[in-house]
């Protein structure tokens, strides 16, 4: 019971880096500052482990 409370933990607080890097890159978008270039770039690389992930037949989270 300890590892599905565990998992569940790891789970929300991944959900909560995607909703902040999300939430980042709109406001890079918005904004146009050097910054979102960056935020770009991550959101790709965050996009990129996801498919990864997906294609070794893991769960995505």
């Amino acid at each position: 019971m300890c590892e599905v409370n565990l998992l569940k933990e790891i789970e929300t607080m991944l959900w909560t880096i995607a909703v902040v890097l999300v939430l980042l890159w709109l406001l890079g978008m918005v904004s146009s500052y050097t910054l979102g270039g960056f935020l770009h770039i991550l959101l790709v690389l965050a996009v990129a482990a996801v498919l990864i992930r997906l294609i070794q037949g893991r769960s995505p989270l």
